[in-house]
């Protein structure tokens, strides 16, 4: 072979070579661009899936049976639809992702802040966490369409993301919160009267959280008359003192209008909390003083922590009140200045979102409130 021709063979080989290196380099390309849009729709499923979550758990608060006219199983049909609607209004590769039954999961977490712990299904009553999934796979809204890498025969890739959003709604005790006192009103009430409130309380009253007015009318929601009246009350309700073993009435209106103090609780240890036998003694007040009508009327229709007692002990300013379980309520109505058989404090159940609350042990089985949830976060 002459040098004309070695020379022509291996120019044609750098030639060969060169295209050789530029396929390889345009599928590096492409696996790269392509990678970045993956990501990018990768986000986008976790953003869908973090605003359906959370969304779906804060439904699940509002529609507790307790305060709305419906069932557990309802409440978790409610938290499906608004899982799907929010999941929808964020788009992922341009569509709106919808979820399957299997992309959502309603259950119940014991303790939200460990997110190892597996979720449980047993018990609608008390399900506190959504868990959802955004897909873009070959079964569930299509597989994400690729570009450059169609070049070298990868047309689709499959995406998905998961989150998980959750609150406590089972306190044993509260503390003050850091950015101001506890929504907690003094004023304590018997157990089986609020237990029997359910089937035999009354509805007179509407609370319209829009306008913040307390109509006339029912509304679905029951209520139960607070003021101990004579031997018609299962047990001597009344006040109790938070802060100092005999608060004056100054220190009850202060507590009904700006909530318990850093200070009142520093006199029990920081905190007001259930002991290792689900029990808190607080002393007390058998009755309400008129003396605090204008503060309880100008509280109607805020949600509020009351203590709920199994037994008292005592009359009087002596009175010692057994604390077992806590529950959220609202004023809806205030007469104290008539005769006794027509004094009221008409309350009825409301979800209370609370700051400064301390988780009961124990799970749904030990339950220690009622209508009391902390806000809603991304567990996972």
């Amino acid at each position: 072979m002459n040098n004309r021709h070695r020379r022509q063979s291996r120019s044609g080989n750098v030639l060969v070579l060169t295209a050789l290196m530029m396929v390889f380099m345009f599928g590096i390309l492409a696996f790269a661009v392509d990678l970045g849009y993956i990501n990018v729709v990768r986000a986008q499923l976790q953003k869908s899936a973090d605003a359906a979550a959370m969304a779906a758990a804060w439904d699940l608060i509002e529609t507790d049976p307790a305060t709305v006219n419906t069932g557990a199983l309802a409440r978790v049909a409610s938290a499906q639809t608004t899982a799907r609607q929010y999941a929808g209004l964020n788009l992922v590769a341009g569509s709106s992702p919808a979820l399957g039954a299997q992309d959502i999961q309603v259950g119940y977490l014991a303790n939200p802040s460990d997110p190892s712990l597996p979720m449980s299904f047993a018990d609608p009553t008390h399900f506190n966490a959504v868990r959802v999934f955004t897909r873009r796979t070959s079964n569930q809204n299509g597989l994400v369409p690729l570009f450059f890498a169609r070049v070298i025969g990868t047309n689709t890739a499959s995406s998905q993301a998961e989150a998980t959003a959750a609150f406590v709604n089972n306190f044993g005790g509260f503390r003050t919160p850091a950015n101001g006192n506890l929504a907690f009103l003094p004023l304590a009430m018997d157990k089986q009267t609020w237990d029997d409130l359910w089937a035999n309380g009354t509805d007179d009253w509407t609370w319209n959280p829009e306008s913040h007015q307390v109509t006339a009318g029912a509304d679905g929601i029951r209520e139960v008359n607070l003021f101990p009246q004579g031997t018609d009350s299962p047990g001597n309700r009344g006040t109790v003192d938070i802060g100092s073993n005999n608060n004056s009435t100054a220190d009850i209106a202060r507590q009904i209008v700006e909530g318990v103090s850093e200070a009142d609780l520093a006199h029990h240890g920081g905190s007001l909390q259930l002991d290792a036998n689900g029990q808190l003694s607080l002393n007390g007040d058998t009755g309400i003083s008129a003396g605090v009508k204008d503060e309880l009327a100008s509280i109607k229709g805020k949600p509020v922590v009351i203590p709920l007692f199994s037994q008292v002990s005592g009359n009087g300013n002596n009175a010692s009140y057994t604390i077992v379980e806590f529950a959220g309520a609202c004023i809806v109505d205030v007469e104290l200045d008539k005769n006794m058989t027509s004094k009221r404090v008409m309350i009825q159940p409301a979800p209370v979102e609370i700051q400064g609350g301390i988780p009961a042990t124990g799970g749904s089985s030990g339950q220690k409130s009622q209508l009391i949830y902390s806000s809603v976060w991304l567990v996972r």
